[in-house]
């Protein structure tokens, strides 16, 4: 039998051994979150995809940009927004989409949507 002494300091042993562990858990928790790459990439790169999109339409291009403006990405709001505005049927959608990315801090989409509600037909680049 183990005595009273010895007892006292395993249990102060297994706290202290819960605290660094819980501590250690946080620390791996905060690298792996800074670790993390953004699922939105820089504005310069959706700049290029949606170059890339062009009159051809690409699908593909332009789903990645459809995916990075539901994630909140301005620049991808802008854009995708550019492309709208040739159809007709997506004028609506692109004026929510200028809006957007103007609210979400893109200037060069604040300038445009009044430009767009001014009724002005030649769209900068």
């Amino acid at each position: 039998m183990a005595s009273k002494g010895v007892v006292e300091r395993m249990d102060l042993f297994n706290k202290s051994g819960v605290l660094v562990a819980s501590v250690l858990v946080m620390v791996g928790t905060a690298i792996g979150w800074q670790a993390q790459d953004s699922p939105i990439p820089a504005p310069t790169e959706i700049e290029a995809v949606a170059t890339r999109i062009g009159d051809a339409g690409h699908v593909a291009a332009e789903r990645r940009l459809q995916e990075w403006a539901d994630l909140g990405s301005p620049v991808a709001q802008r854009e995708l927004a550019l492309r709208y505005l040739s159809d007709p049927a997506k004028r609506d959608q692109a004026m929510v989409l200028f809006q957007r990315a103007a609210n979400g801090g893109d200037a060069r989409a604040a300038g445009l949507v009044g430009l767009v509600r001014g009724g002005s037909s030649h769209m900068p680049r």
